[in-house]
């Protein structure tokens, strides 16, 4: 009796069975499978900074506007002012304990006095912008409204209210911090009382200008660019100055300079100034 011997069947084409490969159009499906998940990782880190910025503008920014404008309603003049002996400005005639530095208005004229100092919660990164002095109960801010009873955002933590930590576009740490100040007519970005905000990349800066003015000018509108005069007529704003490509040890870079810095490095930030409506 025979037997029936099996036959392995012969592959098809030319290469040996088991040794089959990708073909185009497979590899062309799984490289367009790879850039979409690359571009959607991308768009989501854009639209997790963007949900970010707009965090820290209503979390933290607006916040502190609010505590703000509550402490003007509850007292009856802004944080660091006196009703007994109301100057016009954030911190009356306590700014300066020098009596012959002591502010005299000739005229209704304020443009010759002494810019007060600022009211901070210890010293801000730019103490020469900021005029703040660190130790004086009279200019905390933190004990201004606790004293007043007004609630303060949460901020970074208990006792760091005017504090706000984020994550730079090197997703690196930056810290801000807010601190109040009255404004000599003479000051380049704007007279009254304002919110000076530092530690913004200019990324976030450009960011809070546009969802607050409707465009990113720095010299323009309620959220300026501290030190940036608004005095032409007629002319086109200005951009922020630096950009993102610049570390945090650049100084008074323009916004189309290119920077150097390292993916481990903190990005470059700037100074900004919010008008108070009060």
């Amino acid at each position: 009796m025979l037997k029936e011997e099996f036959v392995m069947p012969k592959p098809k084409g030319n290469r040996p069975h088991g040794m089959r490969g990708f073909t185009l159009v497979e590899m062309s499906v799984v490289l367009v499978i790879i850039g979409l998940i690359l571009g959607a990782v991308s768009i989501g880190k854009d639209i997790q900074r963007n949900a970010e910025y707009a965090r820290i503008k209503q979390k933290f920014v607006d916040q502190w506007a609010v505590a703000y404008n509550a402490y003007v309603q509850r007292t009856g003049f802004p944080p660091g002012d006196m009703q007994q002996e109301p100057r016009w400005m954030v911190n009356g005639t306590n700014y300066n304990p020098n009596a012959a530095q002591n502010i005299v208005v000739s005229g209704g004229n304020m443009t010759g006095v002494n810019a007060p100092r600022s009211i901070c919660h210890g010293t801000p990164p730019d103490v020469a912008g900021g005029r703040a002095m660190q130790g004086e109960a009279e200019f905390d801010l933190r004990n201004l409204m606790q004293r007043a009873g007004v609630r303060m955002p949460p901020g970074r933590a208990e006792g760091r209210e005017d504090r706000y930590v984020y994550l730079d576009t090197n997703g690196n740490p930056q810290e801000i911090q807010v601190c109040f100040q009255w404004n000599l007519p003479t000051t380049p970005e704007g007279a009254g009382n304002v919110m000076v905000v530092y530690g913004l990349i200019p990324d976030l800066a450009r960011s809070l200008d546009q969802m607050i003015d409707g465009k990113p000018d720095a010299r323009e509108g309620m959220f300026r660019q501290l030190g940036i005069g608004n005095d032409t007529d007629n002319v086109a704003g200005v951009e922020w100055r630096a950009n993102n490509t610049q570390d945090i040890s650049t100084t008074n870079a323009g916004a189309t300079d290119i920077g150097a810095q390292l993916d481990e490095d903190q990005v470059a930030t700037v100074v900004a100034v919010y008008k108070m409506n009060q």
